[in-house]
């Protein structure tokens, strides 16, 4: 059971390759960033479908009182930066982002965010 505090990194491993539609590259990012240490206050989770067939291989992250971001064209190669955008994520005080505080490989792979639970919004 994850932490209920914690971050969460929710992996579709039913995508497929953003380039040639074959199946499997959701499975593949999902077991390179399970390979590796989650950071501190990240869960990595596998999930099927996010209803994101169209734009590649997606994740979600979530955490309590955060923005909620939905990430898309991701291939498994960018594992490790995909845990380094959820430490950052994970350590931020509203879960935004901006590109430059992003690894180099996920600049544009944000595709839309969604106001947490529990958020004070204007």
């Amino acid at each position: 059971m994850p932490d209920p505090q914690a971050a969460c990194l929710d992996i579709c491993i039913t995508c497929r390759d953003p380039q040639t539609g074959a199946p499997g590259e959701g499975e593949r990012l999902f077991k390179a960033a399970s390979r590796m240490p989650a950071p501190d206050g990240v869960t990595v989770r596998p999930l099927s479908c996010l209803a994101n067939c169209d734009r590649g291989c997606s994740a979600a992250l979530t955490m309590p009182r955060k923005w909620s971001v939905l990430l898309g064209r991701l291939t498994a190669p960018q594992a490790g930066d995909l845990l380094v955008y959820a430490r950052a994520y994970a350590q931020s005080t509203n879960g935004m982002l901006m590109p430059s505080r992003r690894p180099d490989s996920l600049r544009n792979v944000v595709l839309g965010r969604v106001p947490g639970a529990a958020m004070d919004l204007p």
